[in-house]
This record gives C-alpha cells, structure tokens and sequence, in this order.
C-alpha cells in the first residue's frame, strides 16, 4: 500500500472511530492461521462486554444480600452450598446479554438452582445439568426423564411419607436398585440429614427450625409441587450424569454457550468441600485453564482466598465480590469471577 492508499485508510478509520464503530479486519498468511486461531478466545464480543459491564455496574452498588426468601424456589433439594442468592446475578447476566444462549451449562449442578431457573424463564434456548453423584442424579432422571408414571410414584411417596425416626433410618439404610426408589431414598437423605448435607457420614437433624426435629424440613406438598413444574419444563432441560470438564470440552467452540461454574470450594486448602460433598477433587488450575480456553461466556463463584484470586488474575478473568448471608445469618463475600 503506498503513501496515499495509506493516508485515505486511516482516515477511513478514523471517521469510523467518530461513529462508534472499531471492528477490525486482520489479514494473516495461511501459514499464520494457527496462531491465530490459538488467540481466537481472548477476543472479546462487544455486546458480551457490554453486558458484562451492565452486570458489573449493578454489582458494585449491591451492599446488601438477596432475600432468598423472594427467590422462586425451584429445586427439591435443600443444597449445602447452594446458590440461590446468586439467581438476581445470574439472571441479570442473562438478560443483559444481547446474545440468546444456545445452550446453558451447569457442570456442577448439585441442586440446580441456577439452570433450573434458566430454563423456568426460558432465559436460554437449552439448558444442561451435570453432577457426578449417584444419588443425587437419580432424582434428576426421575423428574427428567422417568414416565409420568414413574414421576407420580415418587410424589405420592413424598406426600404420604410419615416422618419418624423408625421411618427415615429404615429409607435411609435401605438399598433400591430403580432410579426412581433411589431418588427418594434421596430426597429423604437430603431433608433429614443435617444441613442437607449428602456426603457419608452427615448425622440427622436433632432440634430443627422452631424443635421441630426430623419434621422441620419437611414440606411434602411443596415438593412434590416442585416436581410437577420441573416436569412441566423438562422439554427445555437435558440432564447427564458426566465428569463436568468432558461437558465444558464439549462445547467448549460454541461463542453463544453460557457457563456456570460452581466447584466445591476446596481450592487453598478449603475443608468445606470435602465436607459437603461425595464428589470433592477438583483440579481448580485446571478448571480456570479450560474455562479460559472456552469461546462463549463464563461465570464461575468461588470462596474469596488468595489462591482463587491469583487463579483468576493469571488466566484472565475480572473479579467481583457479592454478599450473601451465611448459615450463621453473617454477611459474608464470596467471589464472582466472569469471563465475556
């Protein structure tokens, strides 16, 4: 290109900047296309940032915890760990994104919150759930994927369960083979086991909210409720009991997939994790590389430590405080690490 070619390119650019508008065309050799192709992640979708920046701003000015409590429950479960004061956050994302998600990951779904409140308001064309745990997969290919059946066993059992300590220990001890017995056996685990906890070892509920005891968590017609709106919306949800880092890979190239990364929380030695939950060994260098590597958009929370923010600050990724409230009614921070 010679001089004057030059100069009337730049000025091209220049009017362009005056306008707003900054995409850029490369030209690159083929030889070079696998350079470049390697760098492709790192480039930022303007509208992506746009409603990254929307989310960040309303962050910022959030000095209070969301009330749970007008949050629409969704899920069966009563899940240590569990996220629903992240669903404002979450559904801000969302909606500020000017891309639809053609799909809507939860790789470590445990109780779902965050995806089952994806698909109740349709916020993505699909949503999928992963977990790990036996149990806890149960209930979801029940609800999912059982017959109507099959479904209505499992809601009669919940309304007509009687709730004794002879009761419970007897599910509890018991050994069923159908998916659909086992996510009772599950739902009677997760209600009656201290805090909801689901790993070996949980002792049962003792005094309960109000002395209630084994009682106190139990809401027989409010879950069996449950079940029948996720089952009215399981057209909208897939559900795959995998290892969460084969489901990221798997869409890992789509820029229009939404991820949401909610790991157990054993990163710089945290014990909570390995309390809380059957599946607990996280490779957490490895999750913040391979969710650095994705095409499309990513939200991960995490326990703030130092070790978390220098994963994150290595690959990349803006963080963020929110508040929440903890199982002692303390405000607490924990960290929202985002990726446009």
């Amino acid at each position: 290109m010679d001089a004057t070619a030059s100069q009337r390119q730049h000025r091209r650019i220049e009017r362009l900047k005056e306008q707003g508008v900054t995409r850029s065309t490369v030209l690159v050799h083929d030889e070079c296309r696998p350079a470049l192709d390697s760098l492709r992640t790192h480039f930022v979708n303007p509208e992506k940032a746009e409603a990254l920046a929307s989310l960040v701003e309303q962050l910022h000015g959030k000095d209070k915890p969301t009330n749970v409590a007008q949050v629409k429950h969704l899920s069966p479960f009563r899940y240590p760990g569990g996220k629903t004061w992240l669903v404002p956050e979450v559904r801000r994302w969302l909606t500020a994104s000017k891309i639809r998600p053609s799909v809507f990951v939860e790789p470590f779904a445990g109780g779902g919150i965050v995806g089952l409140t994806a698909a109740a308001e349709n916020l993505a064309a699909q949503v999928l759930l992963c977990e790990l745990d036996d149990d806890v997969a149960a209930v979801w290919e029940t609800i999912f994927y059982g017959t109507d059946a099959e479904v209505a066993e499992l809601s009669k059992k919940i309304l007509d369960f009687e709730v004794t300590l002879e009761n419970v220990k007897t599910i509890l001890d018991s050994k069923p083979r159908a998916a659909r017995t086992r996510a009772f056996r599950t739902i009677i685990k997760n209600r009656m086991q201290r805090g909801g906890i689901m790993a070996a070892g949980a002792g049962l509920v003792k005094a309960g909210e109000a002395g209630r005891g084994l009682k106190s968590r139990w809401y027989p017609e409010t879950l069996a409720k449950r079940i029948e709106v996720l089952r009215s919306i399981k057209d909208r949800i897939a559900f795959e009991q995998e290892d969460a880092f084969e489901v990221v890979r798997r869409y890992a190239d789509d820029p229009d997939a939404f991820f949401f990364i909610d790991p157990p929380y054993t990163a710089g030695g945290k014990k909570a994790g390995s309390r809380l939950y059957t599946h607990n060994e996280i490779d957490h260098e490895g999750l913040f590389a391979l969710m650095a590597s994705v095409r499309g958009s990513v939200m991960m929370t995490y326990d703030d430590a130092p070790e978390v923010r220098e994963m994150a600050e290595r690959h990349g990724f803006r963080v963020e405080q929110v508040p929440m409230k903890n199982t002692h009614h303390a405000i607490i921070y924990e960290l929202l690490i985002l990726k446009p």
